[in-house]
Formats: C-alpha cells, sequence, structure tokens
C-alpha cells in the first residue's frame, strides 16, 4: 500500500468519527423531541379530560387550564414546561383518581377520570427530567444533588398528592 492510500485511508477513518458522534447527537435530539411531543399531547388529553370534572372538584378547572397552557408550551418547543407538566399532574392526581375508583360516580364520570389517569402516567414517568427542568426553573445552580433533592420533593409531593383524598 502506498503511503497516498493510507493517508486517505487514515483521513477517511478520523473522519467518521466525529460524524458518527454527530449523528448520535442527533438522534438523542431527536429521540428526547418524541418523547417531548409524546408527553404533551398525553397531557393535553389529559387535561381536556379532566376539564368536564370541573364544577364539583375543588381545583380541577385552575390545574386542568395550568396543565394544557404547559402543554401546548411544550409542544411549541419549552422544554421548561416539562416541570410544569409533571407539577400540574401532580396536583390533579387527588382530584382524579377517587372520581375513576371510588364508589358512587357515573359511568362517564368514570371513564373520563380512567382515561386522564391514563394519559397522566407519561408525564409522571417523567419526573425525572422535570426535576431537573425545576432546578434550571428555579435558578439554582443545576447539580446532580440538587437535582436529586427536587426529585424527591416531586417524589414526596405525588405520594402526598395521591394519599390526601383518602384522609
Amino acid at each position: 500500500m502506498s503511503s497516498i492510500h493510507y493517508i486517505l485511508r487514515m483521513a477517511d477513518a478520523v473522519e467518521a468519527a466525529p460524524v458518527q458522534h454527530r449523528r448520535w447527537r442527533e438522534t438523542a435530539r431527536i429521540r428526547r423531541r418524541r418523547s417531548d411531543i409524546w408527553i404533551g399531547t398525553t397531557a393535553l388529553l389529559a387535561s381536556l379530560l379532566v376539564l368536564p370534572l370541573a364544577p364539583s372538584s375543588w381545583h380541577g378547572p385552575e390545574v386542568a387550564a395550568v396543565l394544557a397552557v404547559s402543554a401546548t408550551s411544550l409542544l411549541a418547543g419549552q422544554r421548561w414546561a416539562i416541570a410544569v407538566i409533571v407539577t400540574a399532574q401532580l396536583l390533579l392526581l387527588p382530584t382524579v383518581w377517587p372520581r375513576a375508583f371510588l364508589p358512587g360516580n357515573d359511568l362517564i364520570v368514570r371513564l373520563a377520570a380512567l382515561g386522564s389517569l391514563i394519559a397522566m402516567v407519561p408525564g409522571v414517568i417523567a419526573t425525572r427530567r422535570a426535576a431537573a427542568a425545576l432546578v434550571l426553573v428555579t435558578g439554582r445552580r443545576r447539580t446532580q444533588t440538587t437535582c436529586r433533592r427536587f426529585h424527591a420533593g416531586l417524589v414526596l409531593a405525588g405520594v402526598i398528592a395521591a394519599v390526601l383524598p383518602m384522609l
């Protein structure tokens, strides 16, 4: 093999590494955008299903409106909105789950509440991303410890919201 062929092959090998790294970054960005679209769409669906339950709930209309606006913001590309979506879904939890599972409700009310609970699942699963976004929204320095503390706070708020209707 001549030195020119060797140099050309090595140039191709060296040039291929940044291209693969760039492709990985692009696929991660596409995957994150698809996740944002999925979370935003299901949050919008959950807010639309909760709104008919509004007249009989203690804070449902306000939180459902906040959820709808933040879902629209996430669909528009504002990545900070995931923190508001998860917080709003955790606040809607004590309003929705008793209507889905406790006796005394009409079938249509149960189906709407169950549908909104199912639509809330992707947002609640994304609490780690929401905690990281919440750290940035509050203006704190984004470190692993701070993100863990915010994540623990969100999980604790979710547990309290789930237990609150039983009291």
